[in-house]
């Protein structure tokens, strides 16, 4: 059974850190996508297309905003992010 100290700690976990502002975007979208990468090898989750997308990067707007290419996943590997995210949101 869960304590309230142990939902708070869960929930601190699973919040998604924010890149620091001191980095550039770019860089800032690589260390995203490195924590993805480990997080879901935690999970025993591998996501082989998981990179930057360098072509959002291109874009020329005072602020790039650099997006994270998820890619494609085989039906093994969709079913593995299933029970994650199901026992993440269990209640």
């Amino acid at each position: 059974m869960s304590t309230s100290q142990d939902q708070d700690e869960h929930r601190e976990q699973s919040q998604c850190p924010r890149p620091p502002q001191a980095l550039d975007p770019l860089t800032a979208a690589t260390e995203v996508v490195r924590e993805l990468k480990q997080a879901l090898a935690a999970l025993g989750i591998s996501l082989p297309s998981l990179g930057v997308d360098l072509a959002s990067c291109t874009v020329t707007t005072s602020t790039p905003r650099p997006l994270v290419e998820l890619g494609r996943c085989n039906l093994e590997t969709a079913q593995q992010l299933t029970v994650a995210f199901r026992k993440v949101t269990a209640p």
